[in-house]
Formats: structure tokens, sequence, C-alpha cells
């Protein structure tokens, strides 16, 4: 008995020691997760590192003169960490004396709220110990500013646990004008335009850094592992904004008239090839108009447009010439138990092959065709294909659609196929591939490959550089052109496009209808695709184009040369007028300025970093402003000043500032801003120190 009391004894001893080992360490647990806990937990974020990525500011696209078509500004979430300890100090004390008065001030700023709506939101977020509490997204740079200033926030971030995250958006100055050409850069939507083509080179390189998380979970960098991300670069376009704004517009009036479903119009630079604008305009709700899709680049069947490739066969390989003879049956021919009209109504029979383009005739061009090709139709295609109308045009834009130019081995090949090939149907290109044709007969028989990019910068210096590049160096003869030029110009004086003619310049061109199919319902809604393709002044052209626009089902007014035709005869007008302002001034010689004086304008802390980095001495009385002005005394030593640009209300002195600043300025003050030059400005139209308004406008030049 002894033992065995022994032994149990023994036993309740051990089990007695483990129950209270066990409840030391459940005690010593939730010591450390309750009373240590805060502390245990930084120690934890402190030893959490992780890499990051650095975003590039994104490049600019500007046009030819040097505006800007798509740029990116900053903008500002702002973010409260309700843990942080100078927040939460002395039992809350600093965040309670503030709070009403910030909770005024808030509500000042955004008017979204009123100052007990702030106060409310506020308390609820502290209360919830939040550590990354959304107060406000998406602020302007003028907003941040005035918000940096505000009670508590002022005091900084540790005490305030206010946290500004910096994002850019991308921004069209310009709006609607050439938006679709132009893109945008989307956070979470394929990018289309320039921004997609040229997206690698915009975008820049990606930076990196080491960074450790403290307490609080606050990230701060690891000094010596960082990569400086590298900014994107700058496109120079052959976009002119004038020019761009005359299509736009002379589309855009057409269209309400006619309540036209979608248009484009394509403006070119004869000897260059170069875009000088593209508007593409879709219908979307109760007459409104966007630019929705590119249909400059989409092939469709073009109509009447395409008779001048026929032509040039037909002229090219001397089956006939202007003057032949052609019946044109009263405008109705049946060929293959098909029936070819004429699209305007007429009574002629015979008349000469010009007389037929003129007055584009079906007829005349099925005729020709068949007459000279039906048994070798591979001979009128090669034409086609020499051309280029069979393959894409190669212009700087994603999305190009390709053309289809059928032969006798397709599988949609039949007894018809040919004639209605010569006027325009069962062929698909894009206005573009038709406007080459054209600015190809305007450049003396010189096909030019269109390009809208030309030049490829980075932090100004040019480092990429297009020139003109020629796709085919004669499309025919010289005898052959002569005589296409002869037909263009006869359509304006006598044919299908003679309210077009002016007595001031003279213009060459082609007008097109086509009864285009609408899905499953196929012709029955007589929708027409009215166009007119030329360039001008005929004599001397200066510059090519094309108008294409799709009207609504049964529209009154349909025909290419009372439908495009006058929107072609607007933009040549005030082309035309804009070239006859040109007139040379005489040059004045000027002193030479001195060179050892000089004025720099932009960011504070950008132009002191500039100077440290090259070593340069320079006067620091700038003390902690956003803007800066680097001058020479009358010493001609560097002085870094401050430059007065706090008061949305006055206009600052602009003189100096790069565009990007200068820009950034005006449109904080909500001021519509034009622009002449580029470089530095060197004048601005409303005075510095004088008041300003919101939407006035105001002129910069740049030198």
């Amino acid at each position: 008995m002894e033992v065995k009391r022994d032994i149990l004894w023994r036993v309740y001893l051990c089990f007695i020691g483990m129950v209270v080992f066990a409840f030391l360490v459940i005690g010593k647990a939730l010591y450390i997760q309750q009373a240590e806990g805060a502390y245990w937990r930084s120690k934890s974020d402190s030893l959490h590192t992780k890499i990051i990525n650095l975003d590039a500011d994104r490049g600019t696209i500007y046009s030819e003169d040097g505006s800007m078509l798509s740029t990116s500004i900053p903008y500002f979430n702002i973010y409260i960490d309700f843990g942080a300890e100078g927040l939460r100090d002395k039992n809350g004390k600093r965040f309670r004396e503030h709070l009403d008065s910030l909770s005024y001030s808030l509500a000042g700023l955004f008017q979204d709220k009123s100052a007990d709506g702030y106060k409310k939101l506020l308390q609820a977020g502290y209360r919830k110990k939040d550590r990354y509490f959304l107060l406000k997204k998406n602020i302007d740079f003028e907003q941040y500013k005035q918000l940096r200033e505000f009670p508590l926030v002022r005091l900084g971030r540790n005490k305030s646990g206010f946290i500004a995250e910096v994002k850019s958006r991308r921004l069209n100055p310009f709006g609607m004008l050439a938006n679709r050409t132009i893109g945008l850069a989307r956070e979470n939507a394929q990018n289309v335009g320039l921004e997609r083509t040229y997206d690698s080179l915009l975008k820049g390189e990606t930076g990196k850094r080491l960074v450790r998380f403290i307490a609080g979970g606050v990230a701060v960098p690891v000094e010596g592992y960082e990569v400086e991300p590298e900014n994107g670069k700058d496109l120079i376009t052959t976009l002119d904004v004038n020019i761009q704004d005359i299509a736009q517009q002379a589309l855009l009036k057409m269209m309400i008239e006619n309540e036209a479903v979608n248009g484009t119009c394509i403006v070119m630079e004869v000897a260059t090839g170069k875009i000088k604008a593209i508007a593409n305009l879709g219908k979307r709700g109760e007459g409104e108009y966007w630019e929705d899709l590119n249909y400059a680049i989409r092939a469709s069947e073009p109509g009447s447009t395409f008779k001048l490739a026929t032509m040039l066969a037909v002229l090219e390989d001397g089956k006939a010439n202007l003057g032949s003879q052609v019946n044109l049956e009263n405008g109705v021919w049946q060929v293959n138990r098909r029936t070819v009209y004429d699209s305007e109504r007429h009574k002629r029979t015979n008349v000469s092959l010009q007389q037929a383009f003129e007055l584009s005739s079906n007829v005349g061009m099925a005729k020709m065709v068949m007459q000279h090709y039906n048994g070798n139709p591979e001979k009128f295609i090669g034409h086609l294909k020499r051309l280029r109308l069979h393959e894409v045009s190669g212009i700087d834009l994603v999305g190009e659609t390709q053309p289809i130019i059928k032969t006798p081995k397709s599988k949609t090949w039949s007894a018809t196929s040919l004639p209605w090939m010569s006027f325009g149907y069962e062929v698909l290109v894009s206005p573009l591939q038709t406007l080459m044709l054209y600015n190809a007969v305007a450049n003396n028989g010189k096909m030019m490959r269109p390009y809208l990019v030309q030049e490829v910068q980075q932090d100004g210096r040019t480092i990429w550089n297009r020139e003109p590049e020629v796709m085919v160096e004669s499309i025919c003869k010289e005898t052959t052109l002569k005589q296409l030029k002869t037909s263009l110009e006869g359509v304006v004086l006598n044919g299908t496009a003679k309210s077009l003619s002016t007595p001031y310049y003279s213009i060459a061109g082609k007008t097109g209808t086509a009864l285009v199919a609408n899905g499953s319902r196929g012709y029955a809604d007589h929708i027409y695709q009215s166009s007119f393709a030329g360039y001008f002044p005929a004599d001397n052209p200066r510059y090519s184009c094309i108008v294409v626009i799709k009207n609504k089902p049964f529209a009154a007014k349909y025909y290419g040369g009372t439908v495009a035709g006058p929107v072609f005869r607007e933009i040549a007008d005030k082309l035309f007028a804009l070239e006859a302002q040109q007139i040379p001034v005489q040059t004045v010689s000027l002193p030479k300025p001195d060179s050892s004086k000089f004025r720099y304008a932009g960011a504070n802390e950008k132009m002191k970093t500039v100077m440290q980095t090259l070593s340069l001495p320079y006067k620091d009385s700038a003390a902690q402003t956003d803007w800066a002005v680097l001058e020479a005394d009358e010493n001609y030593r560097s002085v870094v000043k401050a430059l007065d640009a706090k008061s949305s209300g006055q206009m600052p002195d602009l003189k100096g500032m790069g565009l990007r600043d200068a820009l950034f300025l005006l449109e904080e003050r909500k001021l519509k801003v034009q622009v002449k030059g580029k470089g530095k400005v060197i004048s601005q139209s409303l005075a510095p120190g004088s008041m300003i308004q919101p939407k006035q406008t105001i002129t910069i030049e740049l030198n």
C-alpha cells in the first residue's frame, strides 16, 4: 500500500505541475497578445520588405505645331491612418482639438457635405482605428495644395495620419478633336489609336524600389536599393490642330443636317503623305456624335470613287482615250442576266469616255471593262494590285482592316464580278486607301505612304525622325496621268460635282454614291454611302482630301455631290484662305541677344535638382515655394527666386517656362489656352499680376 500511495502521490504532483505550467503558458500568451501586441507586431513589420514598382511619367503626344494632343496630369487620393501614433497620442487629444476646424475646412473645399457630416465621418473612422481610411478620391493639384494647409493636416503625416496617393490621368486637351486617332491610355481597357501603336515608347521604363514596412504598415525606402523609372518619350505627330478643327466641324455640320449614321474625313499633304487631319464621327443617342470608331481605316465598298482606278487601267493599257465613244444605253444595261443602273437617271447614249466619267456612269465603266478585260480579268486586277489596293496602307495605327480585291480564283467570283468591280462594288477598300490613289495622281504619279508620327523626342532631344516614304514611284505613264487629271477636273467643271466649282481656285475630284447592305435586311432600307475624293488647288495641289458619310435609311439627300461634296468644299475654302493669309513678311535685323542674361521658370525642387546635378553654383532665394524662377542678377550670378503663383485669381508670369508647366498653371485657373510655337514661353496675352476669370482665353507664344 505504501508503494501504491507513493506512486499515486508522484502522479498527482506531475499532473498538478503540468496544469500549472499550462496556465502559465496561456497567461504569457495572453499577456503578449494584449499588452505587448503592438510592440511585437511592429517588430514583425520591420522585418518585412518588398520590392514595389515606380511608375514612369507617360510621354506627351504633340501636334506638328507643338500643341498638346494627349498628356498626363496628376491627381490625388487622400487617405487617413487613424492608427497613427501622433493622432492617438494622449488618448486622441490632437485629433479632438482639430476635429471641428478640420471638418469646417473640408466642407468649404469639397462642398459635398456639411461640416457636421465630415465631423461624423472622421469620428467613425477614428473609432474603427481604420489604417487606410479613404477620405476623397481624384482631387486636383489645386485642391491638394489647399488641403495641405488645413488644421491637423499641416502638422505632417506622422501627427495627422493624412496620406496622399499620387496618380496620373491621361487628358486630351482638345476633347473630341482627333480623339479616336490619338486614343487614350486607359487603366482597365485596351488602348486605341497612337496611344496603343506607340505604347512601348510612351509608357517608358518602370522603376523598382525596395521598401521596409515599419509599425502601422508604413513603407520606408531602403537606401541604395532603387532603380529610377525612365520617363516615356514624346511623339510629334503630323496633325495640324487648325486643319483638324476645320475638317471635324465641316463633317459634323453635314452629319447633323443629314442625320447621318457615321462619317470620316481625311486631309493629306500631297507631297509627303503626312496626315494633317483625320475625323471619325459616329452617331450615338439622339443627334449626338462622337469619335467612336476609326472609319478611315475600315474597308467598305467605295462606290464611284473607285472609277478612277478603272479609268487608269483602260487608259494605261491603251484600250481607249478620253475621246473614245461609249453607249450609256440611257443609264440601264443588262449584262449576264443582271442589270447595271446609273445612280443619277439620264437619257444619254453615245458619249465620250471623259463624259461618261464626269456623269459617273456605272454603265460606261462596266461596258469598258467587259469589252477589254472580260477574256482576261487578271490583267485588270493586276492594275488594282499595282495601286496597292489589295493590301493595307501601313499607316501607324493598329486596327486597319484588310481590303478585299476579288480574283477569278475567289470563291465568290461570278460572271458579274468584273463589271461590278469597275464601279466600286464587290471590292472592299478603306477611305484611306482610296485617298492614297487620288493623292498619287495629285503628286504626279508618286504614291506616298501615309503616316501620323514624324518625330520621337526624349527630354527635348530628337531620337528618331521619319522621312516621307515613296510606295510606288509612278502609278502610270505620264500620258495616262494627264488624262486622269483632266477627267478629275472635268467632274467639277462639267459633271456630278459642278456645284463645288469656285472662281478663286481649281478643284479636281470624283463623287461617289454607293448602296450599302444593312445586315440581314440587305439593301431594302436604301442606305447610301456618299463620298467625295479629290485635291486642291488642281493646278498646284497642296492637299488631298476624302469625305465618306453613311446616311440614314431612306435619306432624302444621299448623292456624293450633295452630301460629301459640300464638306470637301468647306474644308478646301478654309484651307485656301489660310494659305492666302501666309504672306511673306520682310525680315529685319535684330540685335544679338545678351547670352549672359537668362530666365527659366518651373517647379522649384526640380530646378534646384538640375543645378545640383550639374554642379552649377546658385543662390537660393526661393525658400519652400512650389514654383521658382532661375535668372541672372546684376553680377551675372544664378539666383533662384520665388515665383508668385499661389493666387488662382491672378495671372502668374510664365516667361521662361516650358509648355507643360505653363499649361498646368493655366488649366489650374480654368483658362482656355492658345499656343503658338514651341520651346519656352516668351510672351503672354494676359499681363502678369492681372486679375483673371475662369474660361478666359490666353495666348502664349513660345520661342
